[in-house]
């Protein structure tokens, strides 16, 4: 047993004072008590005593390649409209630079990034699988044993999502010279996810893996159901209503707008996780908040790329199910998710604490939000300090000098409006303890490699 002492912890039924949690040897959590006292720690098992103890969030969203570009794209190409597509160009002329130990080297850097900010677990939307030019690698899951290998080094939790990208647009038009590191017709996406599988099959019990069609765009209509079918109750993630000219493309070829045909043919319901849906119309907002399906949002990177903004107090106030994630990773930052996701619903509306109830904070609703929505979409049993949930946990510190003397909810709102991801003190994913005062344990290690690899980036 490994023991943590709270002198505050987050319940399913509020905040308490005094908890004790013991964490069995499978990573999950064996007991959650109530003390007032300490009892004697027996010197065979590894103890704690932490000042503010939260469960984790994962991070639902995400593709590590992208991290070692973040920065490189901030001017404008000759095209005085600057946008989303641009960007995207940019993204392909790097990534045909990657290599398969760029790709680990990466990866590891990015979840130690996102353990340090609080996260427990990484959905890596893996959409990355060939060699330059799409040739398959020997192993057509080469880059997804890669992404597993970081995974061990680092210790998050993964849920891997292999993504199946087959087509260049609603047209079926086949992929461009740049695109063709990703694609996959039916049948290659069927062998690659089984070698992906057998990829994660050496990480610990916590992974897992899902099915994720890139989007509408990228995929024929007809597929979408053997696609879900292919792990009937695995996770099944896609982007969606991102852009207005995706939008456009969708409607123009499918005859309605993306989401509105999803709800009329598809049977959405918890599985799914739809990222970003920042171009929703208010009748799509209700529908898609009726499924039970996760809005997979992206706050930082949708603001970097001028999506949008996600009709977040529309939704919540429907029982809309969000989560968050880091996409690009241009910043990986769990409070500054939160923090632009609320600051975007007030700018817009012009109001303050746009996502407050009268029963909670912003803060705190936000949080146990995204921590309820983030552990559906990645299939894992996390998000609840109960018996019986994997062991993910975030500890702020309770010494910092905006915190002093701060207890409930209130410390939720420090965290995301006024401090930053410095308070995270310690992290456990599925009873790993992978950050200690605030640094992954193989800091050095991983920070080492990134620097080889991106010195070698930035020379080319």
């Amino acid at each position: 047993m490994k023991i943590i002492h709270a002198a505050q912890a987050l319940l399913p039924d509020g905040w308490v004072s005094d908890v004790l949690v013991d964490m069995a040897d499978d990573g999950r959590i064996a007991s959650v008590q109530r003390c007032s006292e300490l009892p004697d720690w027996d010197s065979s098992q590894a103890s704690w005593k932490v000042d503010v103890l939260l469960p984790a969030p994962a991070n639902l969203h995400g593709h590590a390649f992208q991290r070692a570009m973040a920065g490189l794209s901030e001017r404008r190409g000759p095209d005085p409209r600057d946008s989303f597509w641009s960007w995207r160009n940019l993204m392909y002329r790097f990534l045909d630079q990657l290599q398969p130990d760029d790709m680990e080297a990466i990866s590891a850097f990015v979840q130690m990034e996102m353990l340090e900010a609080g996260y427990a677990t990484n959905v890596e939307f893996h959409y990355v699988h060939h060699q330059s030019g799409g040739h398959e690698y020997d192993n057509p899951a080469e880059l997804a044993v890669r992404i597993a290998a970081a995974t061990q080094t680092s210790g998050i939790g993964l849920t891997l999502l292999p993504v199946h990208y087959q087509y260049g647009g609603c047209d079926q038009r086949a992929l461009n010279e740049a695109q063709r590191r990703f694609g996959t017709d039916l049948t290659g996406y069927a062998r690659l996810w089984s070698h992906a599988q057998q990829a994660i099959s050496h990480l610990p019990a916590d992974s897992l893996i899902g099915v994720a069609p890139h989007s509408l765009r990228a995929v024929a209509r007809e597929s979408l159901p053997e696609l879900l079918a292919m792990a009937p109750s695995a996770p099944f993630h896609m982007h969606i209503a991102e852009q207005v000219a995706e939008v456009e493309e969708v409607q123009n070829a499918w005859g309605a707008r993306p989401i509105e045909w999803l709800l009329d043919n598809a049977n959405v319901d918890s599985r799914w996780c739809l990222i970003h849906c920042t171009q929703m119309l208010a009748h799509e907002t209700a529908g898609l908040a009726r499924t039970g399906a996760v809005a997979g949002l992206c706050p930082i990177t949708e603001s970097s790329l001028g999506d949008g903004i996600f009709d977040g107090v529309s939704y919540l106030e429907q029982q809309g199910l969000i989560g968050i994630g880091s996409d690009s990773n241009i910043r990986i930052s769990l409070s500054e998710e939160l923090r632009t996701l609320d600051y975007s619903q007030r700018l817009r509306d012009r109001s303050r604490a746009a996502l407050a109830t009268s029963e909670y904070s912003t803060g705190r609703r936000m949080f146990d939000e995204v921590v309820r929505g983030g552990a559906q979409a990645a299939g894992r049993q996390s998000g609840r300090i109960e018996a019986g949930q994997w062991a993910d946990f975030l500890t702020l510190d309770g010494q910092h000098p905006d915190l002093e003397g701060v207890t409930g909810d209130a410390l939720l709102d420090i965290f995301i409006f006024a401090g930053d991801d410095n308070m995270v003190r310690d992290v456990w994913s599925a009873g790993r303890h992978q950050v200690a005062s605030g640094r992954h344990i193989n800091r050095d290690t991983i920070v080492q490699k990134y620097r080889k690899v991106m010195k070698k980036l930035r020379g080319s």
